[in-house]
């Protein structure tokens, strides 16, 4: 379904909470397109996505963010957005508190 190995052009991963009880943060800078994929991936692995658009045209860009976004929802996944082009997904298991 997806490319087997999707180059990114920044991927950063935060262990965050108990040593037991973790959470992965990944923070995605996409160039293209079909590395969108990769935030859907990870959604559905139950880790926690930073997206960040702000690398690519607007157009693209919003392309972008309605693939992930439709992905993630079909994981009854979550979305927020934290700044100008640039979202958070998480799964559902995840409590989001944007103060």
């Amino acid at each position: 379904m997806f490319p087997p190995h999707l180059h990114l052009a920044k991927l950063d991963v935060m262990k965050i909470g108990q040593p037991q009880a973790f959470h992965e943060v990944l923070v995605i800078t996409p160039l293209r397109f079909d590395q969108g994929a990769e935030a859907v991936l990870a959604v559905r692995e139950q880790r926690i996505v930073v997206l960040n658009l702000t690398a690519m045209e607007p157009s693209l860009a919003q392309r972008t963010a309605d693939f992930v976004s439709g992905g993630v929802r079909a994981l009854d996944g979550q979305e927020h957005r934290v700044g100008d082009q640039v979202l958070l997904f998480a799964p559902a298991n995840v409590d989001v508190n944007l103060s």
